[in-house]
């Protein structure tokens, strides 16, 4: 059975909420790293990646009601010049949507029913538009306008409201449940952003991320969420952002923005065709379940299956990247496995400091835990996700 492996993979710098990237259209900004992945395929040699050979473009994303409107992947594909003949599919699991995209490649791969898959995500939080329903009424007297950027909107009233609270209240619930409290989360946001800030001046990022120039004319080099300045008394002094005297504030939740993210997944033949290096290996991936107001635990089920998948134990993983949508989920997880060292967790920073666009998160974090492996030598990496709804993945990689 072929290895499925990251052959290549390049992202947008990751925008904050109305900021640098939110004066580009949703659907280009997909584009932009599969046309920067084409360009260093040029660069390495004229045939080194033909782009009729790729399979697939698989992407994820949340929202789907804006520009990334009917299948962005294929949208994608065609604004960055792929063939016509290269079919697109979006997939959407939220937090996830990225990482599922990633793992379905990796097992067309295996499978051989591909031999290279573009694979990734997209979201643009700042252009989500915003919806009305459709009222009952012929002759509304009134129309409700909802945002789409984020979180629940035209809920089902079947659905229990225990079940559709806002996923900074539910990670909220079940920290308090364990005693973890607010100076706990403010130190671990803290602690994100120190970390990623050190990376990018270490230029830890500089072979992944490019920079992108707006419509407007700006260019955007970095990620914009990362706080420099920040410290425990800014973050202190940051009211509750979910209940009235609660712990989670927006310091220690990430950020909204927009980005992109793109890799290409295909066998050692292709590496070999391609004249490329591995970043590493995609060896399985899984999801699991749970009531919905308990998403933020859902991680340790997913981690306990993907490990006994492997047959490994914790002790036996180099690395860990745990998607910080929420301090508070983040140390949850690890207040429940804790024989997973806190040194080993997400080494250059999270997505408390580097931003959470949904439909790209997942597929950064695969990819750098893949990156920060080879800085140190190789490895056996896990990857794990919190996902809205009561859902959870677990990626493993191997460099």
């Amino acid at each position: 059975m072929p290895r499925a492996l990251l052959l290549d993979a390049a992202r947008t710098p990751f925008g904050s909420y109305r900021g640098g990237l939110s004066g580009v259209r949703v659907d280009d900004l997909a584009a932009m790293p599969i046309t920067e992945l084409l360009r260093r395929g040029r660069t390495r040699s004229d045939s080194a990646l033909d782009p009729s050979t790729i399979d697939e473009v698989v992407y994820g994303n949340t929202n789907g009601a804006g520009e990334e409107n009917r299948n962005v992947a294929r949208m994608a594909g065609l604004l960055a010049g792929l063939p016509s003949t290269v079919p697109g599919m979006t997939v959407n699991r939220l937090c996830g949507s990225s990482g599922e995209a990633l793992v379905q490649a990796a097992r067309a791969i295996r499978s051989e029913e591909a031999e290279l898959v573009l694979a990734g995500g997209v979201e643009g939080m700042s252009r989500a538009p915003f919806v009305m329903p459709r009222s009952e009424r012929v002759l509304p007297d009134r129309l409700d306008v909802v945002s789409t950027a984020a979180g629940w909107r035209l809920v089902n009233p079947r659905m229990s409201p225990e079940w559709t609270v806002p996923l900074g209240s539910a990670a909220e619930r079940a920290a308090e449940e364990l005693g973890i409290g607010r100076t706990e989360m403010d130190e671990y946001a803290l602690r994100s952003h120190r970390r990623a800030a050190a990376a990018w001046d270490a230029g830890v990022h500089d072979d992944f991320v490019f920079p992108l120039r707006d419509p407007r004319g700006i260019t955007v080099r970095g990620d914009e969420s990362v706080r420099t300045d920040t410290g425990m008394t800014k973050l202190g002094g940051l009211p509750p952002a979910f209940s009235a005297e609660g712990p989670v504030t927006v310091g220690n939740s990430a950020p909204l923005g927009d980005g992109a993210v793109a890799a290409l997944v295909g066998s050692q033949q292709q590496a070999d065709r391609m004249g490329v290096t591995p970043l590493g290996e995609l060896l399985t991936g899984l999801t699991v379940a749970c009531e919905p107001h308990r998403f933020a635990l859902a991680p340790v089920t997913a981690i306990r299956k993907l490990l006994g998948r492997l047959n490994v134990d914790l002790a036996e993983v180099d690395l860990w990247e745990i998607n910080e949508a929420f301090a508070a989920l983040v140390l949850s997880v690890l207040r429940h496995l804790p024989d997973i060292p806190l040194e080993r967790v997400n080494v250059h920073g999270g997505a408390l400091a580097y931003g959470h666009p949904l439909g790209a998160s997942f597929a950064r974090v695969v990819i750098d835990l893949c990156r920060h492996l080879r800085q140190r030598g190789g490895g056996l990496g896990v990857a794990s996700a919190g996902i809205g709804v009561g859902q959870a993945m677990a990626v493993a990689v191997r460099v």
